[in-house]
């Protein structure tokens, strides 16, 4: 449970880094912010699937400082990620 916390939290704060970033990308603070954390929480999810070690030591209980790391990382990058797409797309299609 704390692993998804820790995606949508960076994943809402990349979004609203990515959003203010560049105008081309924002969505209004609560757009960015709920993209980021859509965009955290799933690309932290994807993370933790394809790493071996981070899903053993999120599934064993042991949530180390590397584990917390790769979770802010990844949900970070996410939300971002999601943030500019979508920023993107909505403002190709209103222009």
């Amino acid at each position: 449970m704390e692993q998804i916390l820790i995606n949508l939290i960076a994943g809402a704060v990349g979004g609203g880094a990515a959003g203010k970033a560049s105008p081309n990308f924002d969505l209004g603070m609560i757009g960015n912010l709920i993209a980021g954390a859509v965009g955290g929480g799933v690309l932290g999810q994807i993370v933790t699937m394809l790493i071996p070690a981070v899903s053993a030591s999120v599934a064993s209980g042991d949530f180390s400082l590397g584990t917390i790391v790769t979770h802010l990382i990844s949900g970070g990058a996410g939300g971002a990620i999601l943030t500019a797409i979508i920023g993107l797309i909505k403002n190709r299609a209103t222009a």
